[in-house]
């Protein structure tokens, strides 16, 4: 990505006043799943305007947290709050895009006729799919079977439905596994400009080389929230030349958290899964 598109590592500045409410808050969010915890007292905010990553190993807990913020995970205790109101709220529904791991939208219809159908649940305007479409670099295949693409393709189309109708939250579960390096640098070129434009994204990935395209960072492991900072502050945190390895140094060399005993859990990848 040029460097003119990238975050201000630095974060917010003095000049910038004080921040506003943030547009995910989560408070002592702790979920199980057939009697083992998989979240443990979750606390952490995500700042309005910025592009959140959250990093961690498979099974951590990444899309579970994820879940608990669009409102369909069923929690134990804690609380999520979402622009303003608890997760799941109706009112929430046109205000948050939502695209999970696996593609969401019908193999037996066209492209097209997916984000129509989108378009009228929402209530977005009817010429928002050409928007849309154009965002994520699919004009030309409004015709085409969602089942016939390819799953990079299927991933866009999904992304595209969630962009339906402006949402002011964007909640991507790795929207860019599985796209080749030119695709990957020109949906995160979009999802600066979103934050530009006042859209707030919370985005998962295991891919270390994404970090530094965040505004902010949440690092998860086991369940538990190992650091939230910004890029450069985790560098001066751990005396780490780039971001990659300041995650290795805190996912094997620091001391687990809460007298875990599996401080040395196998280190994230740093590089795109093929």
């Amino acid at each position: 990505m040029a460097s003119t598109e990238r975050p201000d590592p630095g974060g917010r500045t003095a000049d910038d006043g004080p921040p506003g409410p943030p547009a995910v808050a989560v408070r002592g969010l702790r979920v199980s799943r057939g009697g083992r915890t998989v979240l443990h007292g979750l606390d952490l905010d995500v700042e309005r305007g910025s592009v959140t990553g959250l990093l961690g190993p498979s099974g951590c807990g990444k899309t579970t947290l994820l879940r608990a913020v669009v409102g369909v995970q069923k929690v134990e205790a804690g609380r999520v709050q979402v622009l303003g109101a608890d997760a799941g709220s109706p009112e929430l529904r046109s205000r948050i895009g939502y695209v999970t791991q696996a593609p969401s939208v019908y193999a037996d219809l066209s492209v097209a006729e997916n984000l129509r159908y989108y378009a009228d649940v929402l209530g977005a305007p009817r010429d928002d799919p050409s928007r849309t479409l154009e965002q994520v670099g699919l004009r030309g295949r409004e015709r085409d079977l969602v089942g016939r693409l390819s799953g990079g393709q299927r991933a866009r189309v999904s992304l595209a439905a969630a962009l339906l109708g402006t949402p002011e939250l964007l909640v991507l579960d790795e929207p860019t596994v599985g796209l080749d390096p030119v695709l990957r640098q020109d949906l995160w070129h979009l999802f600066h400009r979103l934050a530009a434009g006042g859209t707030t994204l919370l985005v998962s990935s295991h891919v270390m080389d994404e970090a530094e395209r965040c505004t902010r960072l949440l690092l998860m492991r086991d369940g538990r929230l190992l650091a939230d900072d910004t890029p450069a502050g985790l560098l001066t945190a751990t005396g780490a030349p780039d971001v990659e390895q300041a995650f290795l140094r805190l996912v094997t060399g620091s001391a687990s958290p809460a007298g875990d005993s599996t401080a040395h859990e196998a280190p994230l990848s740093g590089k795109a899964p093929r």
